[in-house]
């Protein structure tokens, strides 16, 4: 069950089944129609299984792999019955996911070894980008951390507002210039200020934009270039913030930013009030990076770590009445 206890309290536990309710409701009961009177796994059931995984936008490659194997399990354990099916798939579904290699992270903890910790934020536009830091800020600050932020997507005034209410909202210090400023100049700064401040995370927030992929890579390179200026071989990680309620649209965002930038994870946000949570799956395995934070609504607190023994035990858990 992961790190129940420690990583997923019973109120993390909560926020992430009620989160998942509607992918759950049209999820569960395809699956639960797919294998009802059936007492072996013929193509019927797996057809049915395939049109459920499909329906919550696990994705077509993603269903395919998983409905092999399952394939592959039935012929090895003839007579397998719904219960046991219930429990091949969760199997199998964990068994695509990728595990996030910093788990001193599960409570928002940061390495020693790596003081100040420099997270470089990327992402679209609308994704809930900005909001997403807000929320980070606020959970490595609750955790004990003192949190710098560097609002280094300067081409839209919105961006650097909307982040500096949440550097007041949350109390930690933002560093900023002026609209059209360089961005590579905010982030040098914000790297700087978190050294002198002795801060154990700095949080830099960059453009939103992917209509021209050249462009904003020579735009991250550089970002990355004056950064290590200050820090060797910082930045420590590169978060891409997907929108989970676009469901395939975000996995096919996330093809194009990770092929014009080295991400190392992912959070995903919105995933509350949409029928597409399964999209998370298909993000995870196919682009064999961590899903490290998903979002799960509104508040603060919302935005929980990963834990892919958890989601996929909600996914397949309704909730008691």
């Amino acid at each position: 069950m992961g790190f129940l206890g420690n990583l997923f309290g019973k109120k993390e536990k909560e926020t992430l089944d009620q989160g998942l309710q509607k992918t759950k409701e049209g999820f569960l009961s395809k699956i639960t129609k797919a294998i009802a009177g059936k007492s072996t796994v013929d193509e019927q059931v797996l057809d049915n299984l395939e049109e459920a995984l499909i329906t919550a936008d696990v994705g077509l490659d993603t269903t395919v792999e998983i409905i092999k194997r399952i394939e592959d399990r039935v012929a090895l354990d003839k007579y397998v019955n719904t219960t046991e099916l219930n429990r091949l798939l969760q199997e199998e579904i964990k068994s695509l996911l990728v595990d996030a290699p910093e788990q001193e992270f599960k409570n928002f903890e940061l390495p020693a070894d790596k003081k100040p910790y420099v997270l470089l934020v990327v992402g679209v536009n609308g994704v809930g980008k900005t909001t997403t830091i807000g929320k980070l800020a606020y959970n490595f600050k609750k955790a004990g951390n003192n949190v710098i932020m560097g609002a280094a997507d300067t081409f839209r005034a919105a961006a650097v507002d909307q982040l500096t209410i949440w550097s007041e909202r949350v109390g930690v210090a933002i560093v900023k210039q002026a609209m059209g400023s360089d961005p590579g100049a905010v982030a040098f700064d914000a790297v700087s200020s978190a050294v002198a401040k002795r801060s154990d995370i700095v949080i830099i927030d960059t453009a939103g934009r992917l209509h021209n992929k050249v462009h904003l890579m020579e735009e991250l390179s550089k970002i990355r270039r004056v950064i290590q200026k200050v820090i060797p071989g910082a930045p420590h990680e590169v978060l891409l913030v997907l929108d989970g309620s676009t469901g395939q649209n975000a996995l096919e965002q996330a093809k194009q930013f990770t092929a014009a930038t080295d991400v190392t994870s992912i959070a995903i946000t919105k995933l509350d009030g949409t029928a597409k949570g399964g999209v998370v799956l298909a993000i995870a395995h196919q682009l064999k990076i961590p899903v490290k934070y998903i979002g799960m609504g509104e508040k603060l607190e919302d935005l929980l770590i990963f834990d892919k023994d958890e989601f996929v035990d909600s996914l397949f858990s309704m909730n008691e009445k």
